[in-house]
């Protein structure tokens, strides 16, 4: 079947996807996170965006647990992440779960923040 480049199509395209790759999590409010999250262009309307949705303590795991991805791919110790993180050995062990079993997102971002960072 051919689509065209409406609104329409897109959409019938975009649930044809969605029911190939659909993430355990995906229903309205997740959809409508993630296009609120597509719709920020700068970093500055991510922060705010960001500190108008979580609180303090929700921000500080979330990153907590990116910067624990990005030292686990460095292969750095699970004590050492603790220690310069204050993450527990259970969030070390779930992120890396999510690393090498997961839907893959952690490895996308690292990998795409990597090749940005080096195009500097």
């Amino acid at each position: 079947m051919c689509y065209n480049a409406t609104r329409q199509g897109f959409a019938l395209f975009d649930r044809r996807i969605a029911n190939v790759f659909t993430p355990k999590y995906q229903n309205e409010q997740t959809e409508l996170m993630i296009r609120a999250l597509l719709e920020l262009r700068t970093a500055d309307e991510a922060y705010r965006f960001l500190e108008d949705l979580l609180t303090v303590q929700e921000l500080k795991s979330i990153t907590q647990r990116l910067e624990v991805a990005v030292m686990l791919r460095q292969k750095v110790t699970y004590q050492e992440i603790a220690h310069k993180t204050g993450a527990s050995t259970a969030t070390i062990s779930r992120v890396n779960r999510s690393l090498q079993y997961g839907a893959n997102g952690y490895n996308l971002v690292l990998d795409r923040l990597a090749h940005n960072t080096q195009q500097k």
